[in-house]
């Protein structure tokens, strides 16, 4: 197995920006390399199949995200001539990639029901198709993301076998079925399984929402670092915490004012010539879903943003709720608040859920 890229604190767990589609993009990546960005980052994926090509908007994701640290590809799909036409034109283009990761755990109904991201855990004989194709045309790193299973955890050992047969670099475990989606409450004892069994690095995943949580799940698990998706999207300092935390620093607690400033950095960043006006404000509601989850107990937060129509709307919500009266200074809290939820509209987005 290849080893992987030392964590920024060496000796210390690794963190992972988990892929996510309309998410994980190049103008995110750069946000966070702004707010600190994690030791490993991994792409939204690829599409493999008989007619794809190497999406722009994701090499250029890899080319240009200028955080300095190093990025998987990310592939999905299942047939095997196209795999091997794709990891051969990644090679061809001499994209600066660390290795090549394989979705196993997509749970968009659109996406399963095609037969993969987590529609493969259904069929190990594909999985074992699949992975034995991918190992022998990567020449470098080959990574893998997974759930537990599709609807149960039938198959979890048998997979795992597959992982060792064929001689993967890296796993990264959500610890849900693919039918679980974000719904249920995470089974962290199959991260500790795994790793258990796997003779390869275990990175753990799934509701990573703070510092303290993910210390807990590393203690539990004994994982070799954290995979982090939404939680980013909230709190965009997560990865600098956890380096802190790990070095024994002081950690950096944010405030309101600071989401105000994230705010704006992510309304810039969402900019794009093809979504103007109210278009670019409903897309920015995907991101403000989730920072809604710290601002207040009452979800008054959530309520007005949904309502804006404007960038002026948004920005004298913003201003309300997180900088005027003395707000700019109260601390923003460490875990989402109980009893409030995100409600993005994922169906709509490129790909997979969030």
């Amino acid at each position: 197995m290849m080893p992987l890229p030392e964590p920024t604190i060496p000796g210390q767990p690794w963190t992972a920006l988990a892929p996510m589609q309309d998410v994980t993009t190049l103008p995110f990546m750069r946000l966070l390399g702004k707010y600190g960005a994690p030791d490993l980052l991994f792409t939204e994926y690829f599409r493999v199949h008989g007619h794809s090509t190497l999406e722009e908007h994701i090499v250029d994701s890899i080319c240009h995200h200028n955080t300095g640290r190093p990025v998987f590809a990310q592939l999905i799909g299942e047939s095997l001539p196209d795999i091997e036409r794709t990891v051969a034109a990644i090679e061809k283009a001499e994209l600066p990639v660390a290795g090549i990761d394989l979705n196993m755990g997509c749970p968009a109904p659109k996406v399963y029901r095609k037969n993969v991201g987590g529609g493969l855990l259904r069929e190990p004989s594909k999985v074992d198709e699949v992975l034995g194709c991918l190992r022998a045309a990567v020449k470098g790193r080959f990574t893998v993301k997974m759930r537990i299973g599709f609807d149960c955890d039938e198959h979890f050992e048998e997979i795992l076998d597959l992982i060792e047969k064929h001689k993967v670099d890296l796993l990264s475990l959500h610890a849900r079925t693919v039918k679980e989606a974000y719904r249920s409450e995470v089974h962290y004892e199959y991260i500790k399984r795994a790793v258990e069994r796997a003779t390869c690095p275990v990175l753990a995943n799934g509701n990573i929402t703070s510092v303290a949580k993910g210390q807990w799940v590393l203690d539990e698990t004994n994982a070799a670092g954290l995979m982090i998706g939404r939680s980013c999207i909230r709190n965009p300092w997560i990865f600098r915490q956890h380096r802190e935390l790990f070095s024994g620093e002081q950690v950096f607690q944010p405030k309101l004012g600071h989401v105000r400033e994230y705010v704006e950095d992510l309304l810039m960043a969402t900019s794009r010539p093809d979504l103007n006006g109210q278009h670019h404000i409903n897309h920015m509601k995907k991101f403000l879903n989730f920072v809604g989850l710290g601002v207040d107990v009452d979800g008054q937060f959530l309520h007005d943003m949904r309502r804006a129509k404007t960038k002026d709307d948004l920005d004298a919500i913003c201003d309300r709720h997180l900088i005027d009266n003395g707000r700019a200074e109260q601390p923003f809290p460490d875990e989402p608040i109980k009893g409030l939820v995100a409600r993005p509209n994922c169906e709509t987005s490129r790909g997979c859920a969030w």
